[in-house]
C-alpha cells in the first residue's frame, strides 16, 4: 500500500507523545509499504505554508512551514498544498494522527479525491479547541482549571481573555470559537474510522462528542522492542531513593505538582527531571526547585533511543503528574517495558495502566498531599516498589508492552478494509448510475 501519515509535527523537530508514537509506526510501516509523512515545521525566516520536500531513510517528508499560523484550524493555502501532494504521492489510505497547526480542510480535499481516512486520537482537540480540557491560567482563576466541556462563550472568557477588550471583540472570539467547532463537525462525519489509545478516550469520544460506536475502536500504542529493556540501575554514591520525570516541561504534565509535593518529602530521596527547556523555564523550575532539602536535578533533553540506558538505569521510579485527563502515555509504558514502577493519577487514560499495588501506585488527581504520601510509601518500601515495577503492563501475561509489529499488523488490517471498502462503494455508486441511465 502507499500510506501517507499526516501529524502535526514530527522528530527530531518535536517529540510529544504523538509524534514519538508516529515515528514508530511509519519506521515499521516502511518495511512492508511505502510511506510518506505531512507534517510541519515552524521557521520564521521563510514563507509561510512553503513546501520541503525531501527523502530520508526510505521515507518520503512533506514538510510545511507554519510559523505565523499560531491557533489557526482552517488554511486554504495548506489544503491546496495537501492537494497537490495527493496528486503526485497518490495514497492508497491517510493515517492522521493531528490537525493542530496544520489544517481541518485536509480531510475534505482527501474526501474529494475518495481516499479513506484512519483518524488516531491523542487528545481532545477536536472536541476542545485547546485540546486537554484545561482552562488558561487567568488572575482570579484556579491554577489550570478542569473545564468540563466547550461552551463559546466560556472558552472565550477562560481561554482567549488575553486577545479581546471589550463585549463585542468577546463575542467575535465567541464566534470564532462556534465556527471552528461546525467545521470540526464537518469533517468529523468524513472521517472513515477513529483509533483511541484508551478505552477512557474512547468512551469520552461516544459519550461527550456524539462520535457513532462503530465507527471508533480502542487499540493501544505499540512499542518498539529493541531499546526497551530493563538495564541494571546505576547506584549513586549517595543510594537514596531516586524519583524521575520525563516528558514536556508544561503546567499540563503537573511538574509543578511533583516538586511541591517532593519538597514536602522529609525522608532521603532524590528527584531527576529530563526534559527540554528553555533558558524562561529552566528559571522557573529552579526557581520552584530552590527550596527543597533534598536534590532535584534537571537533566535535560534526551534521546529516546537512548531511554533505558539515560533514564531508566537512573531511577527507582517514574512519575506521572498530569494535571489533565491524559490518553495513554507513552512514558507509562516504557517504564513498564524496562520494569520500573510508576506513580501517576487515578483518572483518565493515566489509571487505565496503572493499577494500584499491582504494577505501581495512584494518587488523587492534582492533589499534591496524597502525591507526597504516595512517594513517601514507596521511599519506605523500596523493595516492594521493585516487585510492583517486574509487574508490568497489565493486559499481557508476560508484562509485555504491545510491540509495534503486532500494532502494526492490526493497522494493516485495519488499512485494507478501509481500501476495500472504498473500492466497494465506488463500485456500488457506478452500478446504481448505471442503472438509472438505462
Amino acid at each position: 500500500m502507499r500510506i501517507l501519515k499526516v501529524i502535526h509535527g514530527y522528530p527530531p523537530y518535536f517529540n510529544a507523545g504523538s509524534e514519538v508514537y508516529s515515528q514508530s509506526l511509519v519506521n515499521e510501516l516502511k518495511k512492508r509499504h511505502d510511506v510518506a509523512v505531512f507534517t510541519r515545521i515552524e521557521n520564521p525566516f521563510a514563507q509561510t505554508f512553503k513546501i520541503y520536500k525531501s527523502e530520508e531513510d526510505e521515507i518520503t517528508f512533506y514538510r510545511i512551514n507554519m510559523a505565523n499560523s499560531k491557533d489557526g484550524y482552517d488554511h486554504s493555502e495548506v489544503n491546496y498544498e495537501f492537494e497537490q501532494i495527493l496528486k503526485e504521492f497518490k495514497p492508497d489510505v491517510i493515517h492522521i494522527g493531528h490537525l493542530n497547526h496544520l489544517s481541518l480542510g485536509i480531510v475534505d480535499v482527501a474526501y474529494e479525491y475518495g481516499i479513506p481516512m484512519l483518524y488516531t486520537l491523542h487528545d481532545y482537540w477536536l472536541m476542545c479547541p485547546r485540546g486537554q480540557f484545561l482552562q488558561r491560567n487567568f488572575s482570579k482563576c484556579a491554577f489550570y482549571e478542569v473545564c468540563d466541556g466547550q461552551d463559546d462563550i466560556k472558552c472565550a472568557d477562560k481561554c482567549y481573555k488575553m486577545y479581546w477588550h471589550d463585549e463585542d471583540e468577546r463575542r467575535a472570539y465567541a464566534k470564532w470559537i462556534g465556527n471552528r467547532m461546525r467545521r470540526v463537525k464537518e469533517i468529523v462525519n468524513k472521517i472513515d474510522l477513529f483509533h483511541a489509545p484508551s478505552r477512557y478516550l474512547m468512551n469520552r469520544f461516544i459519550s461527550d462528542f456524539g462520535i457513532p460506536r462503530d465507527k471508533i475502536f480502542y487499540l493501544d500504542y505499540g512499542f518498539p522492542a529493541d531499546y526497551l529493556k530493563p538495564v541494571n540501575k546505576q547506584t549513586d554514591q549517595r543510594e537514596v531513593f531516586t524519583f524521575g520525570y520525563i516528558g514536556r516541561i508544561i503546567p499540563a504534565k503537573g511538574l509543578h505538582l511533583l516538586i511541591e509535593a517532593f519538597k514536602q518529602i522529609t525522608l532521603p530521596a532524590k528527584l531527576i527531571i529530563w526534559g527540554r527547556m528553555d533558558a524562561q523555564t529552566r528559571f522557573a523550575m529552579q526557581q520552584l526547585a530552590e527550596s527543597s532539602k533534598n536534590s532535584i536535578e534537571f537533566r535535560g533533553e534526551y534521546v529516546n533511543h537512548n531511554i533505558a540506558e539515560l533514564v531508566f538505569s537512573h531511577v527507582d521510579c517514574i512519575v506521572v503528574p498530569s494535571i489533565w485527563a491524559e490518553n495513554s502515555p507513552l512514558v507509562i509504558h516504557e517504564a513498564q517495558a524496562c520494569k520500573i514502577p510508576v506513580i501517576t493519577a487515578d483518572y483518565g487514560g493515566m489509571k487505565e495502566y496503572v493499577r494500584h499495588l499491582h504494577n505501581g501506585l495512584l494518587f488523587k488527581f492534582r492533589d499534591m498531599h496524597d502525591l507526597k504520601d504516595k512517594m513517601e510509601f514507596a521511599i519506605k518500601n523500596p523493595q516492594l516498589m521493585k516487585e510492583l515495577g517486574k509487574k508490568g503492563y497489565l493486559y499481557s501475561e508476560s508484562g509485555e508492552i504491545p510491540s509495534i509489529e503486532e500494532h502494526c499488523k492490526k493497522l494493516e488490517t485495519i488499512y485494507e478494509m478501509l481500501v476495500k471498502n472504498k473500492i466497494f462503494k465506488l463500485i456500488n455508486n457506478i452500478e446504481q448510475k448505471t442503472t438509472v441511465n438505462q
